[in-house]
């Protein structure tokens, strides 16, 4: 499948596993030049050797995108290696399952820190060079970043926060030609439930829900892919987010009964039946 990145440089958070991992190798696939940034340096590592020895082109750096000097060293290891940035994904993120009534207070700074933060640190340093290029700024982020998710708080406010950060860097760039898009997938098999947070901080080990029936990380990698060739504002991925933006404008109500139901309805639920 072509997806249009061919010869441009991608660079992406969160790039170990799931979802960026399959971006990078997609888009390496398709011809992009790809710097993949995460924590994890041996996972890193082998992703960028799996993606040269395919003829593909990619680089790394060891990225914590809660520290702005790392994100800029990222960007920095794009701009030495290949020339110049034509797709930043703030894709790193981190999860939580529990109530907020039980919930310690360092759980959502922690989420904020995360998925907002680090997006807000890849941009600042980013942003000069996808000016130049007339390229594109994504931000993944959740259907909970439409409408709040029950046992999600940290989850939905960070997710809520990118998204309007992004919006104003679109509106502020109107005429420099650059792209912004918000892309939210549903629930998607990936390794961010295992990691997510529980109510006291400790890791959740275990995802509650069928894997077998969520997206793939390959699937999502090819629609954002999809949705930064047609240089989309919101990247909607399946009847879940569609239903969502759609009935939140006329059923608001409804869209919280909705996902109470459908969250209550998770093993060991922290909203109970």
């Amino acid at each position: 499948m072509k997806l249009g990145l061919k010869g441009k440089v991608v660079v992406i958070t969160g790039a170990s596993s799931g979802i960026g991992a399959a971006m990078a190798r997609e888009y390496a696939a398709d011809g992009a030049c790809v710097v993949l940034g995460a924590r994890q340096q041996d996972k890193l590592r082998q992703i960028v050797e799996e993606i040269e020895q395919r003829g593909g082109k990619a680089a790394y750096a060891v990225t914590d995108v809660t520290s702005a000097d790392d994100c800029r060293r990222l960007v920095e290891t794009a701009v030495e290696r290949f020339g110049g940035i034509d797709a930043m994904i703030c894709n790193a993120g981190l999860s939580m399952r529990a109530l907020f009534d039980e919930c310690d207070l360092e759980v959502l700074h922690r989420l904020m820190d995360v998925n907002f933060w680090g997006t807000v640190n890849c941009t600042k340093f980013a942003l000069p060079y996808l000016q130049r290029s007339k390229g594109s700024l994504v931000g993944i982020s959740s259907v909970a970043g439409l409408h709040g998710l029950p046992g999600r708080t940290g989850y939905s406010a960070s997710k809520y926060a990118m998204t309007g950060f992004l919006e104003t860097i679109r509106i502020e760039n109107l005429k420099k030609g650059l792209h912004v898009m918000v892309a939210c997938p549903g629930f998607t098999a990936s390794n961010v439930r295992f990691s997510a947070l529980t109510a006291d901080g400790s890791m959740q080990g275990a995802t509650p829900r069928n894997e077998g029936k969520m997206m793939s990380p390959e699937q999502v990698a090819r629609i954002v892919a999809r949705g930064i060739r047609r240089r989309k504002r919101l990247c909607l991925m399946e009847w879940e987010g569609r239903g969502t933006h759609l009935l939140k404008k006329f059923c608001p109500g409804l869209v919280d009964r909705l996902f109470y139901a459908v969250m209550a309805k998770e093993p060991d639920s922290p909203l109970g039946k």
